[in-house]
């Protein structure tokens, strides 16, 4: 970790490097509406001339800081006590060049990155309407990161700040959005909310470069990805995605004629999206490195469908931009995902994502909202972001901020222990006991022997556990419970929260 965090360190001295400019300005977050962190040292960055001596001024306070030989300085303001009162931020360099950022707010800052489902905005949402009329929530303040993927990191983006009103919010990041107003509410300070997310993205272009490539695990896909991004030809992708197109269309007429289930369509292009997203570590280089170091309470993440088709290496990958991000920003802030909801895919490329988010709650601080009751079968961007942002807002209230709150997360699995012809998993945040959502006997639960054949299984609640056993396995060995991409699940605890899919097997899952 300590090497890692040295070389990110060095990879973003470098960066910053590599910018000159004779003109006095901030970093590309810093603009009119913008949010600041409560309770911590602030930190600030821009460019100047060389040799420059910058002031930057703030509810009170001074800090000076001299532009390096490449036009880079940096400083840190002291920690801020949390404000609704709109305020001048004033950087000054030398003969009285002068810089302003207005209505400057602080409070609690997110940081919200992920593909479509972050990207989803509110007035994509249930609810618009109601939501819209709603919205007159001067204190939130939305950042939508919108620079483009780069084949470097590149110091500088952009962006700009909105105030939540009716008219502003159909275009905040929903998952984001719900999740700032349940903290809003709860909290009483201004939310800033910082969304940096592209549609249709695998978590390789969210990973630096050197992160990826240094690891034996990952270089492989990392090589691989780089390796198709240069030879890339936009005829050959064009050609393959219309014989795509083709073949899907055919199978979706014959299985509405037949009536038989949802034929899933083909990915958009899949070379032709990677070429756009800048290749590997590309939307890292162009749409993460330029935030850093702004001064985060916590870092949010929804993305996973771009990576189902080749799970194997998830939860690597999410431990990597989990690790590497805090490098960056040399701090281990609070960092929580939104679990995969169900949703109609081929294989089991969903379920296996699913197990890598809960595998990944093994980092510290760290949660998961568990979201396996809120999909649409049909469509991959389920319309209710509400509850996404309300369970994201749990987690963040009850370990974050100390908040007394119905439940932090949905029951997680702690274990399993083999009894004769049983097995008893034991879980944590049950809040009040397990029981089933709608009343009636568990369901989705599966158990095998030895022979690996799953069957049906009765399961049983008792405490803080559920006993799991089928007359057709005599020694059990292992048990599955909501292990399919659009599974029976029934299993939630005394705030009503699902629990989360998982098996007790090590077996691996033949590839389709």
């Amino acid at each position: 970790m300590k090497a890692l965090k040295f070389h990110l360190t060095c990879l973003l001295a470098l960066l910053l490097a590599s910018v000159h400019s004779e003109d006095l300005r901030l970093g590309s977050p810093f603009s009119d509406h913008m949010i600041l962190q409560r309770d911590k040292p602030v930190a600030l960055w821009g460019w100047a001339e060389p040799g420059e001596t910058v002031t930057v001024s703030f509810a009170g306070q001074s800090k000076s800081a001299t532009a390096g030989g490449d036009g880079k300085w940096s400083l840190k303001l002291d920690a801020l006590l949390a404000s609704a009162e709109p305020s001048v931020l004033i950087a000054t360099g030398n003969e009285g060049r002068t810089v302003e950022v207005k209505d400057v707010l602080v409070g609690e800052v997110w940081l919200g990155s992920g593909q479509s489902n972050m990207a989803m905005t509110v007035a994509r949402c249930d609810h618009f309407d109601v939501e819209r009329v709603a919205a007159t929530l001067p204190l939130i303040r939305h950042y939508g990161e919108s620079s483009g993927p780069a084949e470097k990191p590149q110091p500088e983006g952009k962006g700009a700040w909105h105030i939540c009103t009716p008219e502003t919010v159909g275009g905040f990041s929903a998952t984001l959005y719900f999740f700032g107003r349940e903290i809003h509410r709860e909290v009483g300070v201004p939310v800033g909310l910082i969304n940096t997310s592209v549609g249709g993205t695998p978590i390789e272009s969210w990973v630096a470069a050197e992160v990826q490539s240094s690891d034996p695990e990952t270089k492989a896909t990392y090589d691989t990805r780089l390796d198709a991004y240069v030879k890339f030809d936009p005829a050959t992708a064009g050609a393959l995605h219309q014989k795509q197109l083709a073949t899907w269309e055919k199978a979706s007429a014959k299985a509405k004629a037949d009536g038989t289930p949802f034929v899933v369509p083909p990915p958009k292009d899949p070379l032709a999206m990677r070429k756009l997203k800048g290749g590997p570590s590309g939307l890292f280089n162009g749409k993460v490195i330029n935030l850093v170091p702004y001064t985060l309470r916590g870092m949010l993440w929804y993305q996973g469908e771009g990576n189902a088709s080749n799970p194997g290496l998830y939860h690597k990958q999410l431990t990597q931009l989990v690790t590497s991000w805090r490098a960056l920003w040399q701090e281990e802030v609070p960092f929580a995902w939104v679990q995969l909801p169900n949703y109609t895919a081929p294989g089991e490329g969903w379920p296996r994502v699913r197990e890598s988010m809960l595998k990944t709650l093994a980092l510290p601080n760290t949660g998961m909202a568990i979201t396996i009751d809120l999909g649409d079968a049909k469509d991959i961007h389920p319309k209710n972001k509400q509850d996404v942002g309300k369970r994201l807002a749990f987690w963040a209230l009850g370990t974050v901020y100390g908040k007394n709150v119905p439940a932090i997360s949905g029951p997680l699995p702690t274990g399993p222990t083999i009894n004769g012809n049983t097995i008893t998993v034991s879980f944590k945040h049950t809040n009040g006991g397990l029981k089933s959502l709608n009343g009636g006997p568990l369901t989705g639960f599966q158990i095998a022997a030895a022979d690996q054949q799953w069957k049906p299984a009765e399961a049983k609640i008792a405490g803080e556990t559920v006993i799991v056993s089928s007359p057709e396995v005599v020694q059990p060995v292992a048990v599955r419970y909501a292990w399919r991409d659009w599974p029976d699940y029934s299993l939630a605890n005394g705030a009503g929260l699902p629990a989360s899919p998982f098996r007790t097997d090590d077996w691996p899952v033949p590839a389709k």
